[in-house]
């Protein structure tokens, strides 16, 4: 991921921002409840992890087969690019068990070439593509670039308001004037919030500002995007980690924490870290990954 990439790491200052005010009210309201934590990468297709996450001589079309085994989700960033037949859902989702959930992007024909207008035909091929996963399919979610700004607030609202009442979605923004204290900005949280849409928190470097802590509903999407192993990594996912349980303890229903990397080559020995550090700070047994070159792991 290059969004928010920057070249001297030393530079930013990474402290962890308090959650914001709505995201108090909202977990204050929900009652106590059992959190489902989904912690996972982006995407499987990497010939790099053959010798880390897949055996030896492991074949591309395998991939998702291994992936399954070491986690129970992804970040299903294939989607933005292609919308696959129905039976290709179908395919993706016989390789996980009932635990696993998919978490699809939404089609960049849909969010970034068309920007939401005149795209029917596009969304109902999209959802019947995501009707493959059956109940294996978690929440999706719509990117938009740093070009759709409050003024789009409309076109937003009317295309929630297209989507199935039960479909399960959150929302990045990237435009800085959505995380400006203002009235559009509160408008379109509102908006979210009445609607029952999620929003997307991203955790990257070059863009603090996405760092919004905002919640809409009683689900935590994560996009954590880390920098190759570097310390500050590490920092940061112990930041979450506690943030986490002061979310969990508060009874949010549905933490989904994606770990990306600049190099996605790392992105499964954050992964491990994250799970060991959750589970050690709350209890929780989440599986953890066992990477098959542990003599070359740092834990």
């Amino acid at each position: 991921m290059e969004f928010g990439k920057v070249q001297n790491i030393d530079e930013v200052d990474f402290t962890f921002p308090q959650d914001h005010a709505e995201t108090g009210r909202l977990l204050s309201s929900i009652g106590k409840k059992k959190t489902q934590i989904y912690i996972g990468c982006a995407k499987w297709g990497r010939p790099d992890w053959i010798g880390k996450i897949y055996p030896k001589g492991t074949k591309a079309t395998d991939f998702l087969k291994h992936y399954t085994k070491f986690f129970n989700t992804i970040e299903l960033n294939a989607m933005f690019y292609q919308t696959f037949p129905r039976s290709v859902t179908e395919k993706w989702a016989s390789y996980s068990d009932d635990s696993f959930r998919f978490c699809p992007k939404m089609s960049q024909y849909i969010t970034h070439i068309k920007r939401l207008k005149g795209v029917d035909a596009e969304t109902d091929a999209f959802l019947d593509s995501l009707s493959g996963f059956g109940d294996k399919l978690g929440h999706s979610f719509i990117q938009f670039d740093e070009r759709f700004g409050t003024k789009n607030i409309d076109a937003l609202r009317d295309y929630l308001s297209y989507l199935p009442k039960d479909f399960k979605v959150c929302v990045e923004f990237r435009h800085p004037d959505w995380f400006k204290e203002s009235i559009a900005a509160q408008e379109a949280f509102d908006m979210l919030r009445q609607m029952k849409a999620g929003t997307v928190i991203t955790d990257t470097s070059g863009r603090r500002d996405v760092l919004h802590m905002h919640l809409t509903t009683s689900v935590g999407f994560i996009r954590f995007v880390g920098n190759n192993l570097h310390p500050t990594d590490f920092r940061r996912i112990n930041d979450w980690v506690e943030r986490m349980k002061l979310w969990i303890d508060s009874g949010i229903e549905t933490i989904y924490f994606f770990i990306h990397n600049h190099e996605e080559l790392n992105s499964p020995e954050l992964c491990k870290y994250t799970i060991q550090q959750l589970n050690s700070a709350t209890g929780f047994n989440i599986a953890e990954p066992k990477l098959l070159n542990e003599e070359m792991s740092l834990f």
